[in-house]
């Protein structure tokens, strides 16, 4: 994301009133055990999603809120990207999907004994959207129950 000074009056003033959920509560559960014996996901925002998948919609009014499943054992050059907003560079993605989506940081650290195990899947939603409310009532719940059938102790979340 560059920095707001260098963008145009029109760009700067976009982000600067773009609209943002807010929370009364905050959604946290305590780890219920240690890290070396859990299993772990990552949620990311970062519009990945595998090279036979469908990609997010560019046209969607507000953004697309559906997610995409990222199998952990995927091959890095199975995994494109199809995250789409103004002001938003690429290119340190393009070199290393890690930037986003760490998921060899992750097979290291189960294998050094850091963490217990890679849950099975990860999840890829669309970032910047306008409209949460889908994500929010409806998207996210069902990747929440995924994950919670999935076994999984703790999520690792990438913003985008």
């Amino acid at each position: 994301m560059p920095r707001l000074e260098i963008l145009s009056e029109v760009q700067r003033q976009m982000l600067q009133f773009f609209p943002c959920m807010e929370s009364d509560d905050v959604p946290w559960s305590p780890l219920q055990k240690p890290l070396t014996e859990s299993t772990v996901a990552i949620v990311t925002t970062a519009g990945l999603h595998l090279r036979d998948d469908q990609p997010f919609n560019r046209d969607h009014p507000g953004g697309e809120s559906t997610y995409r499943i990222l199998p952990s054992d995927s091959n890095n050059a199975d995994i494109v990207q199809s995250h789409f907003s103004i002001g938003f560079d690429r290119t340190a993605i393009y070199r290393d999907i890690n930037i986003t989506y760490p998921i060899d940081r992750m097979r290291e650290l189960v294998e050094q004994g850091v963490m217990g195990s890679l849950a099975p899947n990860n999840y890829s939603f669309m970032g910047a959207l306008r409209d949460c409310t889908v994500v929010a009532e409806q998207t996210g719940p069902e990747v929440a129950q995924r994950l919670k059938d999935e076994g999984v102790d703790l999520v690792f979340l990438t913003p985008t």
